[in-house]
C-alpha cells in the first residue's frame, strides 16, 4: 500500500487485558473479521481498519472486556476541508469509484421533528385521560368518497373505494427480500399481523413462505419489475408503485449480486450471482398520464379490489408532484423523506439531494386541500420517523399514517453501522450468509416489533390526551396543535404552524 492510500481507521477496539478471558467470542461473532487469536502470545488482536461499529462483540463479550471509540486520529483542524472530506477525495483518488454507503443521511441539516413542540389543553377544552376513556388509534387508507350518494330507494351506496385499515397509524416501510434476510421479512410480516397494520415487500418480490401474510402485505412495483406477476399483486392487500426513494432521489435501485441467491434468485425471478439493477425512470412513465395507465392496469389486474399507492421522493416540487399523482388515480401517496435509510446509496446522493420530509408533508397536504382534492387520497409519510412525537407531529401536519423502517431495523438489533452494502451484517438483517442469518430469531423479533409499535401506541394516546383529542382523524392536519422553536418565518410559513409562545 502507498503511504497515501492509508487512511487511519475511524474505530479502535479497545480491549480491557485484565478482564479479557480469550474465549474467542468476538472472533467468532464479527464476520469481517476484525478478531483474532495469536496462539504464541495467547491474547486476542485486532485489525481495526475492518471494524464498522456494528457493536455485536462488545454486545456478547462475556467478560464486558470491550469497547469501540472513535478514533483520537485526526487531520490538521479545517472548517471548509473536514476529516471525512478528506478521507473521502484520498478512497476516490485510490479506487476510482462511487462511494457507497448505507442507512440514511448522518449530515448536520435540521431536524425539523425537534424543532416543533406539542400544544396541550388545560381549561377550556380540558384533556383526556387515556386510561379511562375511549381514544381511537385507527385509520382508513385510500380514497375517500367527495359525497354522499343514495339510490332510489333514499339508501346510501356503498361508493367507499378499497381501503387498508391500521389499528395504529404506522406501517413498516418498503425492504426488500435481497436487501434483507428471511428472517428480517419474518419478523416483519408476524409483527404486522399482530399489530394489525402492514409491511412492504420492497422491490423484491414476495417468498412464498410468506404469502399466507397477505393480508397484512403491501406489495411493490418498481422500474425493475422484480417479482412482478399475476399472483404476486394479488397476494397483497394493496400495490404500491415506487417512483422514488427519499435516501437517494432520482436514482434507480442496485442490489449486488453477491445476495442474488438462492430464494432471492427465485423470488427475484433473475438468475443466481446477476445484479438486480432498478434502472431510475419506469421507462413506460413519463407523464402522469403514463403513471394513471399503470395504476389502473394494477387495479385491473386484482379486481378493483385493492388500493394502490404510489411512493414518491421528497424533492423541491412535491407538492405539484403529489397533486398529479392524486389524479392519477391513485389511493395513496407515500412522501419519503431524505433521511430515509436504504441498504444501498451512493453517498453524494444520500447527502445532498432531497428535502426534509417535515416540509414535504406540509407542502403535500396544502397544496392537496387548496385544490379540493386532500379526500381523493390519503397520505402516508416516511423517511427518519424516530419515536411517537414524531408520529404525532406528522399526522398533525397532514399524514394519514407513517412509514418505519430503520426504527423497525434497531428493533430488530440493528446498530446503524451502515455497511448494509457489503452484506456481513452480523446482526442476521442486512445479509444472505446463512450463518449470519440464523442469528436473527424471527420470533424473537416479531416480539421486540410489537413492543416498540405497542409502546408508540400508548405514547400517543397520552399526547392526544393532553391535547384534548381522542382520535387520530380529529388530530389529522389539525396544525393549531403545534408550535415551533427557533426556526425561521418562512420555515414556518411552509409548515403552517406559528412559533411558541403565539
Amino acid at each position: 500500500m502507498e503511504a497515501f492510500d492509508f487512511i487511519y481507521p475511524e474505530y479502535e477496539v479497545v480491549r480491557d487485558g485484565g478482564r479479557c478471558t480469550v474465549c474467542r467470542v468476538c472472533e467468532r461473532q464479527c464476520a469481517n473479521g476484525v478478531h483474532a487469536y495469536d496462539p504464541e502470545r495467547g491474547v486476542m488482536l485486532a485489525d481495526e481498519t475492518k471494524c464498522v461499529d456494528c457493536q455485536r462483540c462488545v454486545c456478547l463479550c462475556p467478560a464486558r472486556a470491550l469497547k469501540i471509540v472513535e478514533s483520537g486520529n485526526t487531520f490538521r483542524r479545517n472548517e471548509n476541508w473536514t476529516a471525512p472530506a478528506i478521507s473521502e477525495v484520498c478512497r476516490q483518488a485510490g479506487s476510482g469509484g462511487v462511494l457507497l454507503s448505507s442507512m440514511g443521511n448522518p449530515g448536520k441539516y435540521p431536524v425539523y421533528w425537534d424543532r416543533m413542540l406539542i400544544n396541550a389543553s388545560q381549561v377550556t377544552n380540558p384533556p383526556i385521560d387515556p386510561l379511562r376513556e375511549p381514544m381511537e388509534t385507527r385509520t382508513f387508507l385510500g380514497a375517500k368518497p367527495q359525497r354522499i350518494e343514495r339510490d332510489e330507494k333514499g339508501r346510501i351506496k356503498n361508493n367507499l373505494a378499497p381501503q387498508l385499515e391500521l389499528e395504529v397509524p404506522v406501517m413498516f416501510s418498503a425492504m426488500s427480500y435481497g436487501s434483507i434476510s428471511y428472517n428480517a421479512h419474518a419478523a416483519l410480516a408476524r409483527a404486522a399481523e399482530e399489530l394489525g397494520t402492514y409491511y412492504n415487500t420492497g422491490e423484491g418480490g414476495l417468498h412464498e413462505d410468506f404469502y399466507r401474510y397477505g393480508k397484512n402485505t403491501i406489495v411493490q412495483v418498481a422500474s425493475g419489475r422484480f417479482g412482478v406477476h399475476k399472483d404476486y399483486l394479488n397476494a397483497g392487500a394493496a400495490i404500491e408503485i415506487k417512483m422514488g426513494q427519499g435516501a437517494k432521489p432520482g436514482i434507480g435501485g442496485h442490489l449486488p449480486g453477491r445476495k442474488i441467491v438462492g430464494d432471492v434468485s427465485r423470488t427475484r425471478m433473475i438468475p443466481e450471482g446477476s445484479d438486480a439493477i432498478s434502472p431510475a425512470p419506469h421507462h413506460d412513465i413519463y407523464s402522469i398520464e403514463d403513471l394513471r395507465q399503470l395504476v389502473y392496469s394494477l387495479k385491473e389486474a386484482t379486481g378493483y379490489k385493492k388500493p394502490v399507492i404510489v411512493k414518491i421522493a421528497a424533492v423541491h416540487n412535491v407538492a405539484a408532484i403529489a397533486s398529479g399523482v392524486a389524479r392519477s388515480g391513485a389511493d395513496v401517496i407515500a412522501v419519503d423523506g431524505f433521511r430515509g435509510g436504504t441498504g444501498a446509496a451512493p453517498a453524494r446522493i444520500r447527502d445532498n439531494v432531497g428535502i426534509p420530509i417535515e416540509l414535504a408533508l406540509a407542502a403535500v397536504d396544502q397544496r392537496l386541500r387548496e385544490e379540493g382534492i386532500r379526500g381523493n387520497v390519503s397520505v402516508v409519510a416516511g423517511g427518519s420517523i424516530r419515536s411517537s412525537a414524531d408520529i404525532v407531529k406528522a399526522v398533525a401536519l397532514g399524514a394519514d399514517a407513517v412509514y418505519i423502517a430503520t426504527a423497525a431495523l434497531l428493533a430488530l438489533g440493528c446498530r446503524l453501522c451502515r455497511s448494509c452494502h457489503q452484506g456481513r451484517c452480523n446482526w442476521g438483517i442486512a445479509t444472505q450468509r446463512p450463518e449470519l442469518v440464523r442469528r436473527l430469531d424471527p420470533e424473537a423479533g416479531a416480539r421486540r416489533l410489537v413492543n416498540l409499535v405497542t409502546a408508540w401506541k400508548h405514547e400517543i394516546e397520552e399526547m392526544m390526551g393532553g391535547m384534548g383529542i381522542n382520535s387520530i382523524e380529529a388530530l389529522r392536519g389539525n396544525r393549531l396543535m403545534l408550535r415551533g422553536v427557533g426556526m425561521t418565518d418562512r420555515e414556518l410559513e411552509i409548515l403552517g404552524i406559528r412559533h411558541a409562545g403565539e
